[in-house]
């Protein structure tokens, strides 16, 4: 893969959903389906938006450690990415994620104490296509 960046960032914007995972009190994974994210720097920090008082916030407040899977069905690619989630609550990164209409989410708007952003950060990655795997570092 010549350029990681463009590579799998052109993945992660053309897909609707990804799928992230924490670890429970158990030390065992957990996965879920999420909307895509709002907001990504490069393909080392990428954003969502959830609610503060979800089992999966709950996980990350006690093991930071998580996995982002981003599937192109149409092209049978992929991509995982790992690394660890931050749970924000400060207003400056609520306003930065609000969009319209997440009040359907957030019923008290942009200060809903039940509202709060996820804060991935990449440390390595593995990317699928063409019948092979290939690890890479994100920097």
């Amino acid at each position: 893969m010549r350029n990681p960046v463009k590579t799998i960032g052109t993945i992660l914007d053309k897909q609707s959903v990804v799928f992230i995972s924490s670890v429970d009190e158990e030390g065992m994974p957990n996965t879920k389906a999420m909307l895509a994210p709002r907001k990504r720097e490069g393909i080392k920090v990428i954003y969502f938006h959830t609610n503060t008082s979800s089992m999966r916030v709950r996980q990350f407040r006690n093991n930071p450690k998580a996995c982002l899977y981003f599937c192109d069905k149409r092209y049978f690619k992929g991509v995982m990415l790992t690394g660890t989630m931050e749970v924000l609550e400060d207003p400056a990164c609520k306003e930065m994620l609000w969009q319209e209409g997440d009040t359907m989410y957030y019923p008290k708007g942009v200060t809903d104490p039940d509202y709060c952003v996820l804060r991935f950060t990449a440390q390595k990655g593995r990317f699928y296509s063409n019948f092979s795997s290939e690890n890479f570092e994100v920097e």
